[in-house]
C-alpha cells in the first residue's frame, strides 16, 4: 500500500478514515468523491429510461400501472411517473450503498444500480415474470453472494486469482472504460459496414462531440500542469459551455429522430420545472420473493439458470472493480489484495439486496470510482461524500440531468490512460501469464462485458496449466470458477434445451 506522505492521524475522523495514513488529504477527498459522483450521476437518468419505460409479462411498468392503453398506445403519464419513481429510489439506494461502502469498507468506491444487470433484468427477465417477481429474483442474488461472503468463498476466490490475471483485469477495464466514454460521447458509434465507426456518420459532427473534444484537451492540459481537481473542473466548465450552447443553437437530444448530431444522454438545459423536486419512493419494497418459482420443474430450472446468471455477472465485475480502483489508487498489498477485502465484498453484496428492495436492481461497485481515485480519493470519506451527492441529487434531479454525458465522458477515456500503465508488469514471454492475460483485457472492451473477458481468462489459465503438466499449480478454486464459467457461456444452450 502506498502511504509516501504518512502522517499521525490529527483526529477521530482522519483516524477511522486513515486520511493521513494513505497520504490524502480531506479536500482530496471530497474532490475524489464529487468526481466520483459525477462520473456515475448519469444512472440517474439512465436506469429510468430501462428499467421505467419497460412492461414486465402483464404489460405493466414498474410502479404496476399499465404502460398501454385500450387501444394500444403508450400512457404517457404512467411512463413520466415510472420514470421519476425509479429516478428517485436509484439515487437513494445509490447514496445509501455508496455511503455505507465509505463507514464500513473505508473503501474510495461508489455503487449504484449496475448497467448490463438492469438491462438483463429489463429486457430479458420482466418479458417473463412480473416486475415485483424480477426484483425478487436480484434480491436472492443478493442474499447468495452475501452467504459467499461470510463463508469467506467471495474472498478466497479473489485471493486465488493470479497476478498476471489481476493486472489483466485492471488493463481490460481501463480499456473498457475508455471505450464506455468514448460511446458515450459518440465519439465511437456502430458502423454501417464496420462494427465501430468514428462518430455518428463516420466523422466527428456536432456540438456534443465538440464539448467532448474540447473537455477532453482541457483535462490533459490540465493534468500536465499538475493542475488539482482537473477532473472535477473539466466537468464542471463543459456543463457551463454545453448549457450555454444548447441556449444558444438549441441542439436537442440525439433520441429525437433525425437529430443524429443531438446530446448522447441529457440535454445540458436549465429545467422548467426548476431545479427541485420532491422524491417519489413509492417503488421501495415492491418485491415478490417467491412467485417467478411458481411453476413447473422448468419454470424453476429457468429462473435458477437467471439468478445464476446475475450472481455471476455481479460477483466478477466486482472483483475487476476492486482491482482496477485499487491498483489506481497503490491501495494493494504485496499480494495486489486491498486492505478490508471481505467488508468490501459484503457492502457489494448487500448491495444487490438493497437494490432488489428498492426495485432498482442489483447495486453494484462503479469502476467509475476509478475517476474519483485518479482525482486524489484514497479512503471511505470520498464515498461518503459520493454517497452525500446522491442523496442531494434525490430531490435536484433535474440539476443532475443538466451534465451532459459528453461533459463527464473525458474523464472516463483518461481514466483508461490512467490505469494502463500496469500492463507492463505481465510477463508477456510466458504463454502461461500473457495469453490469459491478453484475452482477459480484450475481450472486456470488445464484447462490452467486464464479465465476458474474467471468464475467458481463468478458462484459457485453467487450460494452459493443463496442456503443459502443470493442473498442480492452479488453485483449487479457480477449477471450481472456471467451471462455473464454462456453464456461464453455455446458458444459451441451456436454456434452448430446457425450452
Amino acid at each position: 500500500m502506498s502511504t509516501s506522505t504518512v502522517t499521525p492521524p490529527s483526529s477521530g475522523l482522519d483516524r477511522w478514515f486513515e486520511i493521513s495514513h494513505r497520504g490524502s488529504t480531506v479536500a482530496r477527498e471530497v474532490r475524489g468523491g464529487l468526481v466520483t459522483f459525477f462520473t456515475m450521476a448519469y444512472i440517474i437518468a439512465l436506469n429510468p429510461l430501462i428499467i421505467g419505460t419497460t412492461a414486465d409479462v402483464n404489460g405493466n411498468l414498474i410502479t404496476g400501472q399499465p404502460m398501454l392503453d385500450a387501444a394500444g398506445t403508450v400512457i404517457d403519464a404512467n411512463v413520466g411517473a415510472s420514470i421519476g419513481a425509479v429516478a428517485a429510489a436509484t439515487a437513494l439506494i445509490a447514496a445509501v450503498m455508496t455511503a455505507l461502502m465509505g463507514v464500513v469498507a473505508r473503501f474510495p468506491l461508489g455503487l449504484a444500480t449496475g448497467l448490463g444487470l438492469n438491462a438483463m433484468l429489463a429486457y430479458v427477465v420482466a418479458p417473463r415474470v412480473t416486475w415485483p417477481q424480477a426484483m425478487g429474483l436480484i434480491v436472492w442474488e443478493g442474499l447468495l453472494i452475501t452467504i459467499l461472503v461470510f463463508t469467506g468463498f467471495r474472498e478466497a476466490v479473489f485471493r486465488a486469482v493470479p497476478r498476471a490475471l489481476r493486472i489483466g483485469i485492471s488493463v481490460g477495464i481501463g480499456l473498457f472504460i475508455t471505450l464506455v466514454g468514448l460511446a458515450d460521447a459518440r465519439v465511437v458509434t456502430g458502423g454501417g459496414g464496420t462494427p465501430l465507426q468514428l462518430g455518428a456518420t463516420g466523422q466527428l459532427m456536432g456540438w456534443p462531440v465538440a464539448v467532448f473534444v474540447t473537455g477532453l484537451l482541457l483535462l490533459i492540459v490540465l493534468y500536465v500542469n499538475r493542475v488539482r481537481g482537473a477532473m472535477l473542473i473539466t466537468i464542471v466548465v463543459m456543463t457551463v459551455v454545453a448549457v450555454a450552447i444548447e441556449a444558444l443553437r438549441t441542439v436537442g437530444s440525439s433520441a429525437v429522430e433525425g437529430n443524429t448530431f443531438g446530446w448522447a444522454l441529457n440535454v445540458p438545459a436549465v429545467p422548467a420545472e426548476g431545479l427541485f423536486r420532491l422524491p417519489d419512493l413509492s417503488l421501495l419494497g415492491r418485491v415478490d420473493l417467491l412467485g417467478a418459482f411458481a411453476g413447473g420443474p422448468t419454470v424453476v430450472i429457468a429462473m435458477l439458470m437467471t439468478v445464476f446468471a446475475l450472481l455471476l455477472a455481479d460477483f466478477f465485475d466486482t472483483m475487476g472493480t476492486i482491482v482496477a480502483v485499487g491498483a489506481e489508487g497503490g491501495l494493494l498489498d504485496a499480494d495486489g489484495n486491498p486492505p478490508r477485502t471481505r467488508e468490501i465484498m459484503l457492502v457489494d453484496s448487500l448491495g444487490a439486496v438493497a437494490g432488489g428492495l428498492g426495485s432498482v436492481s442489483s447495486n453494484t461497485s462503479y469502476i467509475e470510482s476509478a475517476a474519483g481515485v485518479g482525482e486524489g480519493a484514497r479512503t471511505g470519506l470520498a464515498s461518503v461524500v459520493t454517497g452525500l451527492a446522491f442523496l442531494v441529487a434525490m430531490f435536484l434531479t433535474p440539476l443532475v440531468n443538466m451534465v451532459p454525458s459528453e461533459a463527464a465522458a473525458p474523464v472516463l477515456v483518461f481514466v483508461g490512460f490512467l490505469m494502463m500503465s500496469q500492463v507492463v508488469h505481465v510477463d508477456w514471454e510466458n504463454p502461461d501469464e500473457g495469453i490469459p492475460a491478453f484475452l482477459t483485457l480484450v475481450l472486456m472492451p470488445f464484447t462490452y462485458s467486464i464479465t465476458v473477458g474474467i471468464g475467458a481468462g481463468f478458462i484459457v489459465y485453467v487450460l494452459i496449466k493443463v496442456v503443459r503438466g502443470r493442473a498442480s499449480q492452479v488453485h483449487p478454486l479457480l477449477w471450481v470458477v472456471a467451471a462455473a464459467f464454462v456453464l456461464y457461456f453455455a446458458q444459451g444452450l441451456v436454456n434452448a434445451a430446457i425450452g
